[in-house]
């Protein structure tokens, strides 16, 4: 909401009339053009959900026969870090629109270490577990396997990227209470990934055991 603070004020030249030199929330554009992009992805993301459901319905076995279940114990730990992600993220956006520079930078910072956890589990544990039963090319279950959870994880790295960069201008103190659009819009598509995890975590994990 446009703040009427007098320090964050300037005149339009209409005497009496002043206009906020900065806008945050629904008062900013940025913030619906966050809201723009988070609508483009999701309806991206729904698109592969139907086509993972299609083919499974379609198909004899799902996973073909050969391929077990995805194992639960990873994924399950993973979903622990990536949600308990968005707690520091969410203290970061509360606290500087409070103007708490210390718990924006700390909060930012935590986190991108848990993203990244989650995203070095994904690269690094689950994928070459994985490639041993199946790769994107063996057959449809796999191609949507990797493009489902590779779509996501994509976010995953694009969201730690901003996060890094909004981290950087907040040790500049480029954020305060009256000016913080740029937090808020990213702790709006962290909690986005976070939540769009859900579906990928029903459908290409606890779905096929169904």
């Amino acid at each position: 909401m446009a703040t009427t603070d007098p320090e964050v004020l300037m005149p339009t030249g209409a005497p009496g009339e002043l206009l906020p030199r900065y806008a945050n929330g629904p008062a900013a554009f940025g913030y619906w053009g966050m809201w723009g992009l988070i609508t483009t992805e999701a309806l991206l993301f729904s698109t592969l959900f139907a086509s993972y459901f299609y083919l499974r319905f379609r198909a004899h076995s799902w996973p073909p026969h050969g391929i077990a279940p995805p194992d639960l114990m990873l994924p399950l730990i993973m979903t622990v870090i990536l949600w308990c992600s968005s707690i520091p993220v969410h203290i970061a956006d509360h606290s500087i629109k409070h103007g708490n520079q210390k718990g924006l930078r700390y909060g930012l910072l935590g986190g991108w270490i848990l993203g990244a956890t989650f995203l070095g589990l994904q690269l690094l544990v689950e994928y070459p577990e994985t490639a041993k039963l199946f790769t994107p090319r063996t057959n449809a279950y796999g191609s949507l396997f990797f493009t489902i959870t590779g779509f996501h994880g994509f976010h995953v790295i694009v969201g730690l990227l901003i996060s890094a960069w909004v981290q950087i201008r907040a040790w500049q103190g480029a954020f305060d209470k009256h000016r913080h659009l740029t937090v808020h819009n990213f702790a709006m598509y962290w909690h986005f990934v976070d939540t769009i995890w859900l579906f990928v975590l029903l459908t290409v994990y606890f779905s096929p055991r169904l």
